[in-house]
């Protein structure tokens, strides 16, 4: 894939450009929101990766070039990445639909899983850390009806959030394909959302009930 990095830190930024190289991309890595803008323009990339906070103020200069970026480049893939659990931002990015993650940049050490998450946006997928979801649920842990969910559901629900599909959470907690199955069909009903088999829209449906009348999220 041809790739544009937006990061500020030059280590990260380098480590990030090698990392993808060697997977076999190309990659054109800037420094600044104003930068990727003007890669974005000359490239004509596959896939974006950039940090939220960048220069000159460091708030989210990244976030407002990506929802820039989608909004002139609809279903242009993009992989934001964070330091903190931003639960405003991430809403944001879910809002624009398919083909866009958030992930906390310590997931960048586990290079097969980060890797995994880039291909699962450029595909369209929706990829959200799981670190995310878990810090929301402890937000609405005293809230029905995610209180009805079990300890295993959601477990279940983070990798749900992360694009994961059914057979690659079963191998991931060593239980059978049905097992989780009847994980997602407990959960979906819990949450009152309706059955799907389109795991982007399954993805974006949790999300969506997650954000649900929760002030900043």
């Amino acid at each position: 894939m041809r790739l544009v990095i937006a990061e500020d830190a030059a280590l990260l930024r380098e480590g990030l450009s090698l990392i993808l190289t060697n997977a076999g991309h190309r990659v054109r890595a800037v420094a600044d929101a104003d930068g990727l803008l003007a890669a974005v323009a000359a490239e004509a990339p596959d896939a974006v990766i950039t940090d939220i906070r960048m220069p000159p103020d460091f708030r989210d200069e990244g976030l407002h070039a990506a929802l820039r970026l989608r909004r002139d480049l609809p279903g242009l893939p993009i992989l934001v990445l964070s330091q903190y659990v931003e639960h405003t931002y991430a809403a944001e990015l879910v809002s624009l639909g398919g083909g866009v993650g958030y992930l906390l940049k310590d997931k960048v050490g586990d290079i097969p899983e980060f890797l995994a998450a880039l291909d699962r946006v450029a595909a369209g997928g929706t990829v959200v850390d799981p670190d995310v979801v878990r810090r929301f649920l402890e937000f609405r842990r005293m809230r029905a009806p995610l209180e009805r969910l079990t300890p295993r559901e959601r477990d279940v629900l983070a990798l749900i959030a992360e694009g994961r599909s059914n057979s690659t959470i079963a191998r991931g907690l060593r239980v059978t394909d049905a097992a989780i199955a009847k994980h997602v069909n407990n959960i979906l009903s819990k949450l009152d959302l309706p059955p799907d088999t389109d795991g982007h829209r399954r993805v974006l449906a949790v999300l969506a009930y997650l954000q649900h009348d929760h002030d900043g999220f």
